[in-house]
């Protein structure tokens, strides 16, 4: 077995540890403050899957999970700290409202056109902090944050000036067009096309990272910038085309959610898309085709908590509890760096015996 085959089923089976290890701590929580922990227990993990309106809830739930570990995903391969998922999750679902409100096409057209605006300026969003990194050395951290409350607000001057209804009773917009809403494809829950569009991204997502030139540019950027310069990458290139798409998945996503899931823009504050994105991109090792598998299981223990505070004793905060202990132990670099270490030893020691066995 290669090292990189090692080193890939550390990746998976320490993952997978670090989520034994959050959920077996919850459920001591759970042992000692509730006074029904085994119906709690079972509510929590079985809710998801008790009717098809909750196990619909944990899918429509993890379509924006999906672009926002996507986005994040693109701009951590790079080694890009990038926060912007955030903002730009929120001004796409801007920017698909106003074509969806203000732009007539037909059925079929109107929410494509819709989405690709929202990408479009999610894009845009992405691309001043890289701009800002490469001609500036501005952190992109620290940019990226700030910059989530600046098209928070933008946002909602556009919402209130240009596209809302006053007829509302809230600050939200006019109700979109028909033809530029996704229809919904599951009865009885509230699952849109939307989940094909996030399909189709995580398809061009991963094709883009490891099928093209530009993909192996950013990952390798990512791993090592200094040598990626010598090597003949134009590393500055590459951290704004990094930001830039990230930038656009999150704004695709934020439009996707928005037309599939509501009737009329009404977001007053950032969703939180964007940081549940680093959760996602966390589980999935930043790999495009692991996103959806991250997704689905931050948005099952979402509704798992959800359906266990409605109908028992224990809070729903309990999953923060999960969150960071899984976020603490992935991220520990030796976290079970030993054992891997023993793999890859005895793996060497075999392969030495076997030659000189011949």
């Amino acid at each position: 077995m290669s090292s990189k085959k090692i080193e890939t089923q550390f990746e998976i089976i320490r993952t997978f540890v670090a989520i034994l290890l959050a959920m077996s701590l919850a459920f001591l929580i759970i042992l000692g403050i509730s006074k029904q922990p085994l119906n709690a227990l079972t509510t929590f993990l079985t809710g998801p899957f008790s009717s098809i309106r909750r196990f619909g809830n944990m899918i429509e739930m993890s379509i924006p999970f999906i672009f926002a570990g996507l986005s994040v995903c693109v701009m951590f391969q790079a080694k890009q700290f990038n926060m912007i998922s955030e903002g730009a999750f929120f001004i796409g679902g801007v920017a698909a409202s106003y074509i969806a409100v203000k732009v007539m096409l037909p059925m079929g057209i109107h929410p494509i056109v819709a989405i690709l605006f929202g990408g479009l300026i999610g894009a845009i969003a992405g691309f001043i902090p890289g701009i800002l990194k490469t001609k500036w050395n501005a952190n992109e951290l620290v940019s990226s944050l700030m910059l989530n409350y600046v098209f928070l607000y933008l946002g909602i001057y556009v919402i209130n000036n240009i596209l809302r209804d006053p007829n509302a009773g809230m600050m939200a917009s006019f109700i979109f067009e028909e033809t530029a809403m996704f229809k919904k494809i599951v009865p009885g829950t509230r699952i849109h096309l939307g989940v094909f569009v996030a399909i189709l991204s995580i398809i061009l997502t991963y094709l883009f990272m490891y099928r093209s030139k530009w993909g192996y540019a950013l990952r390798m950027t990512g791993l090592n910038e200094n040598f990626a310069r010598y090597s003949g990458i134009n590393t500055g290139r590459v951290i704004i085309y990094s930001q830039v798409l990230g930038g656009f998945i999150a704004g695709l996503g934020g439009a996707t959610e928005i037309l599939g899931m509501y009737q009329r823009f009404q977001w007053q504050s950032l969703p939180g898309y964007g940081f549940d994105g680093i959760i996602v991109a966390i589980l999935a090792r930043n790999n495009p085709l692991f996103v959806p598998i991250g997704a689905i299981f931050l948005a099952y223990l979402r509704v798992g908590a959800d359906i266990m505070a409605r109908m028992t004793d224990v809070p729903s905060e309990v999953i923060s509890v999960i969150q960071a202990i899984i976020i603490m132990l992935i991220a520990a670099n030796r976290f079970l760096a030993k054992w891997k270490h023993q793999r890859i030893v005895k793996d060497s020691q075999e392969k030495l015996a076997v030659k000189e066995g011949k």
